[in-house]
């Protein structure tokens, strides 16, 4: 299989983990384990998960003139992910306060800083790295009239657009047209359909909706029941979750889609590539933080050739 090039233009933060035995009530003040300082934002999470699983390349995103700036541009560029678009912006970087507990589950406040900066005009300034992708890869962490543009511009090109509407908001549903691939959750696909996704039928009647409104191909993550996929064709494929232990669930979206894209192109999405995401994301929930905890290609394939000899 060639490598597959993906265009991803999304956010880049520094992330400030705090670990807790339990996340605080209401009202209450607890004493934190330890604090860590980690780079990571979807945006850029998903590139690096991409390039670590074979993928080439680029990333388009903001940072600040703060001192977190280096750091995430090192951290990214280190993991195999180009960065000759990001643009530098007046004020803060990009900035994830993170709370995880001793179970591993974990509850993010964003504070947008630069990736709230990126503009149309940036992305018209940078329509050069448009060329010879395969993949434009979005997410919701940067200003929706960007996303939309690129998305506009991606379809107009005969780009794939693999979009991941997270953190779940409110999106034109006019766009749905535009997305060949949309990965989502169950919480993002409630917040587009308005149908809850607690089991395998509804998982199915969310995926159906939205790919009546225009969507080429829906993939549903399902936590612990695994990942759904349905396309226009009525084909559904479900693969189930590994079993690991629960460290840090930070990313691990994020990684199942870098890797799904890296492996799919614009092919058809298979059971074998969910499998492979799926394996990529089990692996990242058993290690701390985002960028640092997300699995190489030969470690994948590792954790399969494991997984399968236990059956």
């Amino acid at each position: 299989m060639p490598v597959v090039k993906i265009l991803v233009i999304g956010s880049i933060n520094m992330d400030v983990v705090n670990h807790v035995l339990k996340h605080p009530l209401p009202g209450e003040t607890i004493k934190s384990i330890k604090t860590d300082y980690n780079p990571g934002g979807k945006g850029a999470n998903q590139a690096v998960a991409a390039a670590l699983a074979g993928a080439q390349v680029m990333f388009i995103g903001a940072v600040g003139n703060d001192p977190f700036a280096s750091q995430l541009l090192s951290a990214i560029r280190g993991m195999g992910v180009h960065s000759d678009f990001v643009i530098h912006k007046n004020g803060n970087s990009g900035l994830a306060s993170i709370t995880v507990d001793a179970s591993g589950e974990n509850h993010i406040i964003l504070s947008e800083g630069a990736n709230g900066l990126l503009t149309v005009n940036d992305i018209q300034d940078s329509l050069e790295a448009f060329e010879n992708a395969d993949i434009v890869m979005l997410q919701n962490e940067i200003n929706w009239d960007t996303t939309r543009y690129v998305m506009e511009e991606s379809h107009k090109r005969g780009i794939s657009v693999y979009f991941n509407p997270a953190p779940a908001l409110q999106i034109p549903l006019d766009i749905l047209h535009l997305i060949d691939v949309l990965i989502l959750n169950e919480t993002e696909a409630e917040s587009l359909t308005g149908i809850p996704v607690t089991n395998e039928y509804q998982a199915i009647q969310a995926s159906v909706k939205l790919i009546d409104g225009g969507v080429g191909k829906v993939v549903l993550t399902l936590g612990s029941k695994g990942a759904l996929f349905s396309d226009s064709n009525f084909n559904v494929k479900h693969v189930p979750s590994f079993d690991v232990q629960v460290v840090d669930t930070t990313a691990a979206g994020d990684t199942f889609i870098g890797v799904l894209a890296a492996t799919t192109g614009s092919t058809d999405i298979s059971e074998e590539t969910l499998r492979f995401a799926s394996a990529a994301a089990a692996i990242k929930i058993t290690r701390k933080g985002a960028l640092d905890g997300i699995p190489n290609k030969s470690e994948i394939e590792a954790f399969l050739t494991s997984a399968n000899s236990k059956k």
